[in-house]
């Protein structure tokens, strides 16, 4: 059976300025999951364009600078797709954390495959109703 070794990634934080989540969500390295219930249709990729726009995340009811820690914003999130469509969703906290890893970097003191954890996940926001329509 093969073996891989698996290492912890030295954290490079983020700082909460250049963060666009809420506090829960902000991970060190940013990462947060996306739970979708269907299919994003994109446009063909252009060569000259290095990534695709797919919408904007909303969440209406938070307010970063509340102290009481109130939690009552996790109830609604919308993912705007397009001009067009908006999805409603939650923010739900996942039974069981998870860990997303990679390959190691060739640039570190590293014996054949390797791999590190890169961050530890315990939030997603889920998107589970059909879009609806929105007027521009």
């Amino acid at each position: 059976m093969p073996t891989i070794p698996l290492h912890l990634s030295p954290k490079s934080p983020i700082t909460s300025s250049s963060n666009p989540l809420p506090q829960l969500l902000q991970t060190p390295t940013g990462l947060a999951i996306l739970e979708l219930q269907g299919t994003i249709n994109l446009p063909a990729a252009s060569p000259s364009a290095p990534t695709t726009p797919i919408g904007r995340l909303v969440f209406p009811d938070y307010v970063p600078d509340n102290a009481t820690g109130s939690t009552s914003w996790m109830k609604t999130a919308h993912l705007y797709v397009g001009k067009h469509q908006r999805l409603t969703g939650e923010v739900k906290k996942l039974p069981n954390p998870m860990a997303v890893i990679r390959k190691r970097g060739e640039d570190e003191a590293s014996a054949g495959e390797e791999l590190e954890i890169v961050e530890v996940i315990y939030w997603k926001v889920v998107f589970s109703s059909r879009p609806e329509p929105v007027g521009t």
